[in-house]
C-alpha cells in the first residue's frame, strides 16, 4: 500500500466519521429540540454554522503544523 492510498484512506475515513460525528453531537439534537418543521430545519441549518467553524479550525491547526513541521520534526 502506498504513501497515496493511505492518505486517500485517512481523509476519506475522516469525512465519514467527521459527519457521523456531526449527525449525531449536533444534527440530531437540534432536530430534536424542536417541535415544527421549519424550526427543526432552521436549528439543522444553524449546526452548519458551528460544523464549518470546527472545519476552519482544524484547517487552521493543519496548516500550523505544515508550516512548524521541521521545528518539530527535529
Amino acid at each position: 500500500m502506498g504513501n497515496e492510498t493511505i492518505i486517500l484512506l485517512v481523509g476519506g475515513f475522516s469525512v465519514v466519521f467527521g459527519a457521523a460525528a456531526w449527525v449525531g453531537l449536533m444534527a440530531a439534537p437540534a432536530w430534536q429540540s424542536y417541535s415544527t418543521l421549519w424550526q427543526r430545519l432552521a436549528g439543522v441549518f444553524l449546526s452548519l454554522y458551528a460544523l464549518a467553524a470546527f472545519i476552519v479550525v482544524g484547517v487552521a491547526f493543519g496548516a500550523l503544523v505544515i508550516w512548524f513541521w521541521d521545528r518539530f520534526s527535529a
